[in-house]
């Protein structure tokens, strides 16, 4: 009687064993991505959304999707990633679309372009504005699926060895600066060169190039760009908010359950919060300190960025008649820019301004 009570009561423990584990982990196929990174480790910021979207796949899929994500130059160059996953020699990646204008220079509406975006407007555009129905017709042809997956918000101008006090000031310039902006600036007599992450600290040291950007105080500081250049410029005109973008390879994205596929839509979307959240919360500590170790702040003069903005205007009609791609992801963006512009004026601009200038009368009277 026992032996008969025992097994019944080991039968029924089995049953509601099974009955607790989670239908996925009974019926859903593991998967195991590799995924190669355009950043290096030591930015926790940068290279920490393409972790948290790996993190957070695991974690929707009760670890039955895996993503392993590699630094820049341990499966493929940082510069070569996009390569990489058209290829299929990596399952995805997690990189900034600018850095392969070279290939195409309407890979620069998947990141950021030069007097372009915000943030708020970038993510609008993406989400709701039609950008990334317009952009998957881009990226077809190259095998790949675009997600955002974190954005920076608007980035600093560069670390600088001399001051920048006129346009001629412009010419000659060896500066490290990513993307679009290179084309843009090299019409103002700039030398632009396309450096990665980890490579820009030796480079200007050396003297190999005059000035670099990356991308603001937090990353600036952890690469040590103040021991080299004193001068730290600021808007980053060319990066209103830089969109960063996983990459999957098309044929592995459309072998995924569809439950895989809305998890890793959901990672995404969570990396890119946290992305911008903890930029905004590092980057004001780090500039303070960044300018108590003796950097020098300066705002671009209005006359370099009045010739920048000529400058790219031009440049962007001068493509727009080369590629018809490229002028009709960029008429896109730019209605909708409109649009946003007249709103962001009306409420945002103003309330920032307000409390920018009560902010800035408080500290004077202190």
């Amino acid at each position: 009687m026992k032996r008969r009570n025992m097994l019944a009561g080991s039968a029924l423990g089995a049953t509601a064993a099974a009955l607790a584990t989670p239908a996925l982990a009974q019926s859903m196929p593991e998967v195991r991505w590799r995924c190669a990174s355009s950043f290096p480790k030591s930015l926790d910021t940068i290279y920490g959304a393409g972790e948290h979207v790996a993190k957070r796949v695991a974690a929707l899929t009760d670890g039955k999707f895996q993503i392993r994500v590699f630094a820049a130059g341990e499966l493929v160059p940082a510069l070569e990633v996009a390569n990489a996953v058209t290829g299929g020699t990596v399952d995805c990646g997690h990189t900034a679309s600018y850095y392969f204008v070279g290939k195409d220079p309407t890979f620069t509406f998947d990141a950021t372009w030069p007097f372009g975006f915000n943030f708020r407007q970038l993510n609008a555009w993406m989400e709701y504005g039609g950008g990334r129905k317009v952009l998957e017709e881009f990226f077809a042809p190259m095998n790949i699926v675009s997600i955002p997956a974190g954005n920076t918000g608007a980035q600093m101008g560069g670390w600088f060895r001399k001051e920048i006090k006129s346009v001629d000031d412009l010419k000659g310039l060896k500066f490290r600066v990513g993307g679009f902006a290179g084309n843009v600036l090299a019409k103002l007599g700039v030398v632009p060169q396309q450096i990665a992450g980890g490579d820009i600290y030796p480079s200007l040291e050396k003297g190999t190039i005059d000035a670099a950007e990356w991308v603001g105080p937090y990353d600036d500081e952890k690469l040590g760009f103040n021991r080299v250049a004193p001068y730290y410029y600021f808007p980053g005109w060319w990066e209103g908010g830089l969109n960063l973008a996983f990459y999957s390879n098309k044929q592995k994205y459309d072998a995924l359950p569809q439950l895989y596929k809305e998890a890793l839509e959901s990672a995404c979307r969570d990396a890119t919060i946290e992305t911008i959240a903890k930029y905004d919360v590092v980057n004001p500590p780090a500039l303070r300190r960044l300018v108590a170790a003796g950097a020098q702040l300066r705002p671009f003069p209005r006359e370099v960025l009045q010739a920048s903005y000529k400058a790219a205007m031009e440049l962007y009609d001068e493509t727009c008649e080369k590629n018809p791609l490229f002028k009709k992801i960029y008429e896109h963006q730019k209605a909708f820019r409109e649009s946003e512009l007249a709103w962001f004026r009306v409420a945002e601009n103003q309330f920032d301004s307000f409390n920018y200038l009560m902010h800035a009368q408080e500290q004077q009277r202190r």
